[in-house]
């Protein structure tokens, strides 16, 4: 593992690590949560709060966003994530350095973009699901449901692939810390369980004829 590595990415340090390992999983999970949670919801009625490059072409692979503004959308991720690696680089304590993802120790390549794309194919399913459906049943609690997928799949994946489901946030921490190995796991991964995620939501429970909401009663459980 790269010195220095975010919570939810050095699984070297956390697995091992007995009661802390579990502690410390669990706080960087509901860090997550709750930051996710505000951010999606802060954003979701100015851009769509997608935070992320993987939700951007989720979108893009049902006609949901333009391919041009998918780009411009992806570049101000890549973006927003360069300039807070900078910023906390400039804040960082000593030589504690920029966190950046790693694959846990016996993980290779191919194993760490199954897991990523696992991860963010769920992720993508509880957007569309949570979010973008019209006919979903959570009002209001999206963006809630999205953190709680993130943070659930933290603790799920974080001693495997770091549990990243977001390029944009494995780019900035990579190219301020110039570390690149394995960097492309998380691309990969994402990029192929975000789009078909989204294909899979969309042709199973959106299209014409497909899924029709359960009848509504006044009966409380």
């Amino acid at each position: 593992m790269h010195r220095g590595n975010h919570a939810c990415t050095h699984a070297g340090k956390l697995a091992g690590g007995g009661g802390d390992t579990v502690v410390g999983l669990t706080a960087v999970a509901l860090a997550h949560t709750l930051v996710v949670a505000v951010m999606v919801s802060a954003g979701l009625h100015v851009s769509g709060g997608h935070i992320n490059p993987a939700v951007t072409l989720g979108l893009a692979a049902t006609g949901r966003i333009t391919l041009f503004r998918s780009a411009l959308y992806v570049a101000a991720q890549l973006l927003g994530s360069t300039l807070a690696c900078l910023l906390l680089a400039f804040l960082a304590v000593a030589d504690s350095g920029v966190p950046v993802h790693a694959l846990g120790a016996g993980v290779g390549a191919l194993r760490g973009v199954l897991m990523e794309a696992v991860l963010t194919f769920s992720l993508l399913f509880a957007v569309y699901a949570t979010v973008v459906d019209p006919r979903r049943a959570v009002g209001g609690m999206g963006p809630l449901l999205v953190g709680l997928v993130v943070g659930a799949n933290v603790l799920a994946g974080g001693p495997f692939s770091g549990a990243s489901m977001n390029p944009a946030r494995s780019f900035g921490p990579a190219l301020v810390a110039g570390v690149w190995a394995d960097h492309w796991v998380y691309w990969v991964g994402p990029l192929i369980g975000g789009p078909l995620a989204g294909l899979v939501y969309d042709g199973l429970f959106m299209a014409q004829g497909g899924h029709e909401p359960l009848p509504r009663d006044d009966t409380d459980f």
